[in-house]
């Protein structure tokens, strides 16, 4: 069987086409249209009905209401997360949202949602492009979105006219500020008449600043996108040279419509952003440049410093030979992943795992101010094979490679935000438990007015059966941890007894964390020369002792077995 046959024989339903991360919940679609959901469940973020933690992907039940006007079951195409609620956009063009709506988020009036609500306000209105004037505004047409986006506390959508909406708590002039900047809090979407005459194309979002690209023209024919950005400007993360918020889009300059640098992804952190452009003026269409502006005083601009930009600037660090595809940010960190599957992370290190082995000094501690190359522990590592896209939440990562197939993810652990059932912190990327066992959850349906999940029947035993195998492998589980504990134990009072301090992390050997692998021969080495004269002292007297007590009883074992020989010879003569 070749590889096309094989690939093309694999499920769609276990094929992961997108991901989406909020600051402790991930999002997954399928590639037959499902939503998975797994992590902190606070808000009901997660879409399950309840705001219960989920440690593994879970599917989320549409099943209630997830039919179009015809009856037809709906397919979702696109997912979006923001810091507390998500967004799924199907098919048909309409716009599901549920969790956090503090700030009108979620596009319905109301409390949270712990299930999947219809955004149906999109229903009502007319696209700013679908007319000029009064009397084409009284024949509007029903809206169909395009495409979804979120982050922080505000949700974006594209329309099919290439039309620019938003909701939440967004940048727009209100009636009290006088014309200065200020967050709006808005349930209905509005939309950014700024690129009337224009297509919108891609757009991203931080905590107060949006940044899109857009068509130069009318249309979109490619390659021929104009950054804009607006909002919160505190740090400069609209990269236009200065600190002052923007109520109403500005052009980008190094990426305006005469610029070389062909702009063709973008991503926002809290306070920063991230852009991927090639140079159209170089002829190497194979070499890419990821620029970021805003604060950097994490290090998530991968500039080598800690200090913030207010201009875009290029990466530091990355090979000139490869070609970036995907770039996200999370709120101080920021992740690159090239065609050949090579991912890199740069920014904050407590809590997300980017720089576990980085030994910076000063103010610079524990950060990664440039790039860092993340291996994945596998046959084709240290690249990730196939990779279609990384997601960066508040504190972790999670990257789709295996054209889909598999999921690897890494950084804090709390509430099961890594979905590979640990609630530890991984400084490596770990492989998730995928696909999930769907027959599980096909007969689980909604109590619609309770907004629990229910079972009935045949699924009700297939549930205990379940519930069965869960608690056996957490039995498992805890006897595992109990042995690693007195392992713990034991490896401490043996670096104890040897080198004079408890073990602690970074103690552990950089070959052993990066690739599983332990030289002991070169790794003592490296010790003794980065020893002091005291510690090379303390470990002589050590061995010294040690040797002086091996060899008396080397010395005692050889004087019994002389007198085992010595009985056996005179026992034997008397006989």
């Amino acid at each position: 069987m070749d590889g096309s046959t094989a690939s093309n024989s694999r499920d769609s339903s276990h094929k992961v086409i997108a991901i989406a991360a909020g600051e402790a919940h991930t999002l997954a679609l399928t590639g037959d249209g499902n939503v998975y959901a797994w992590g902190r469940g606070t808000f009901g973020r997660l879409g399950t009905g309840s705001e219960a933690d989920e440690h593994f992907p879970v599917p989320i039940d549409f099943d209630f209401g997830r039919r179009s006007p015809q009856g037809k079951l709906l397919k979702f195409v696109e997912i979006a997360a923001g810091a507390y609620h998500s967004l799924a956009l199907a098919d048909d063009g309409s716009v599901w949202s549920w969790g956090y709506n503090i700030y009108g988020q979620l596009g319905v009036n109301g409390e949270h949602a712990l299930v999947p609500c219809l955004l149906d306000r999109f229903l009502e209105l007319g696209s700013p492009d679908s007319f000029t004037d009064e009397s084409e505004a009284n024949s509007r047409t029903p809206l169909k979105v395009s495409s979804v986006k979120a982050g922080g506390m505000m949700s974006l959508a594209i329309d099919n006219l290439g039309a620019l909406w938003m909701w939440g708590n967004c940048p727009q002039q209100s009636s009290s500020s006088n014309g200065e900047f200020s967050l709006v809090r808005s349930s209905t979407p509005m939309p950014v008449w700024s690129f009337h005459g224009h297509t919108v194309v891609k757009v991203a979002c931080g905590n107060e600043h949006v940044v899109a690209l857009v068509s130069a023209g009318e249309t979109y024919k490619g390659g021929d996108l104009v950054c804009y950005s607006w909002g919160g400007n505190n740090h400069g993360q609209l990269g236009l040279g200065d600190t002052e918020s923007r109520l109403h889009p500005e052009i980008v300059e190094k990426f305006n419509q005469s610029s070389s640098w062909a702009v063709y992804a973008v991503a926002c952190g809290a306070f920063h952003t991230a852009l991927l452009a090639v140079d159209d003026r170089s002829g190497d269409t194979l070499r890419s440049v990821c620029w970021t502006f805003g604060l950097g005083e994490n290090g998530q601009l991968g500039h080598g410093t800690t200090r913030s930009a207010l201009l875009p600037e290029p990466v530091k660090g990355l090979p000139h030979n490869e070609f970036l595809i995907i770039v996200d940010c999370g709120l101080f960190h920021t992740s690159v992943v090239s065609l050949a599957g090579d991912v890199w992370s740069w920014g904050m290190e407590k809590g997300l795992g980017l720089c576990p082995d980085a030994s910076f000094t000063g103010t610079d501690a524990g950060d990664a101010i440039s790039p860092l190359l993340i291996s994945c522990d596998g046959p084709s590592g240290p690249k990730f094979p196939g990779p279609v896209q990384v997601a960066c939440g508040a504190a972790h990562t999670v990257l789709v490679a295996d054209d889909g197939y598999k999921l690897w993810s890494w950084g804090r652990g709390r509430s099961g935000v890594l979905g590979n059932g640990k609630t530890f912190d991984c400084f490596a990327p770990t492989i998730l438990l995928w696909p999930p066992q769907l027959e599980d959850f096909k007969e689980k349906k909604f109590d619609i007015s309770t907004g629990v999940k229910k079972s009935k029947g045949p699924d009700l035993a297939r549930a205990t059966e379940m519930e069965k195998t869960l608690s056996a492998a957490m039995e498992e589980m805890k006897l595992l941890q109990s042995k690693l504990s007195v392992m713990e134990k034991y490896t401490s009072i043996l670096h104890g007894s040897i080198f004079g301090k408890p073990f602690e992390e970074r103690d552990m050997p950089t070959s052993l964390q990066n690739s599983g692998t332990f030289d002991i021969a070169k790794e003592w080495e490296s010790m003794l020369e980065s020893s002091d004269r005291a510690k090379l002292i303390r470990l002589e007297m050590f061995y010294r002792n040690m040797l002086a007590g091996i060899k008396d009883k080397i010395l005692k074992k050889r004087i019994q077995e002389i007198v085992k020989e010595c009985v056996g010879s005179s026992t034997r003569g008397n006989y």
